[in-house]
């Protein structure tokens, strides 16, 4: 086990990573979600399911400690949001392109995800480790040709492959990823969710993914949180992307087809099928 490993696991806490108990989110007079009881383990893969406007993003925004619930309570790796350390905790924000300008490169942005703390004193040595741990990370998501570019230069594709590798930078115990296969291409989208779950797989990371298109990760999720209009449901792909509980869930008949592995989720009209996540056929 490599030291970085062998710390990432000490800072592992025994139980679940992550408790939701009675959870809900309010703005004003709306209700967001309310209700939610969640239970993550290390190791597990949770997709974050729903419609544009579900509250997936302040769902990621509460376990961030960014964002108070109204109601309920919040535990993550055994203490409240927010305590928790930077180093235990990886988010992969949404897609958001960088000023042209900006003189930082990819390896910059990847090397203060590992010792951004302290920067400009570790040793020879530890100068060592880190380049060749951040050369690692850029292979491992394809970045390696564009490594020295200026990140504002790079396509939208490129600086989400550079935010992933700069999050896992620490092998963190939660891994928090908000939509991070925007712009990416099928190819790389595969190669992306390979690393993510390889990790979770290898240090007991426990993942919580976000994202409107299930097909891509559904080979690697271990249970779905579905947020919708008239509820949400918490289990299995195969107990909650079914047409009885999306019906359920969205308050209108939708249906939930397998075909060849994939899932296709048709509302029964077109403003249902609209609000519902379009699955690639």
């Amino acid at each position: 086990m490599t030291r970085e490993a062998a710390d990432a696991a000490a800072r592992r806490t025994t139980g679940p990573v992550l408790e939701l108990d009675g959870a809900g989110l309010t703005f004003g007079e709306r209700t967001v979600w309310s209700g939610i009881d969640l239970t993550v383990e290390a190791g597990e893969f949770l997709a974050v399911l729903g419609p544009n406007g579900s509250g997936k993003t302040s769902l990621l925004r509460v376990l961030l400690g960014l964002q108070e619930l109204t109601s309920g309570r919040l535990s993550i790796l055994g203490g409240p949001p927010g305590r928790a350390s930077c180093c235990t905790i990886g988010y992969v924000p949404q897609q958001r392109l960088v000023d042209p300008v900006t003189p930082v490169r990819p390896r910059d942005l990847v090397r203060m995800g590992i010792d951004g703390h302290r920067w400009g004193l570790a040793g020879l040595s530890h100068r060592r480790e880190t380049r060749a741990r951040v050369d690692e990370l850029l292979d491992a998501v394809g970045a390696t040709e564009y490594a020295d570019v200026p990140i504002g230069l790079l396509s939208g594709g490129e600086q989400q492959r550079v935010r992933i590798a700069q999050a896992l930078a620490t092998d963190p115990a939660v891994l928090l990823c908000d939509e991070p296969l925007l712009s990416l291409d099928l190819g790389h989208q595969r190669q992306v969710v390979d690393l993510i779950d390889a990790r979770r797989r290898s240090h007991g990371t426990a993942v919580v993914f976000v994202t409107h298109e299930i097909n891509p990760v559904l080979p690697y999720v271990d249970r779905v949180l579905y947020v919708a209009p008239a509820g949400h449901a918490v289990g299995s792909p195969d107990d909650v992307l079914t047409s009885a509980t999306l019906t359920r869930l969205y308050g209108t008949p939708v249906d939930a087809l397998r075909v060849h592995d994939r899932i296709v989720i048709v509302g029964g009209s077109n403003e249902t099928h609209h609000h519902i996540e379009r699955l690639p056929r």
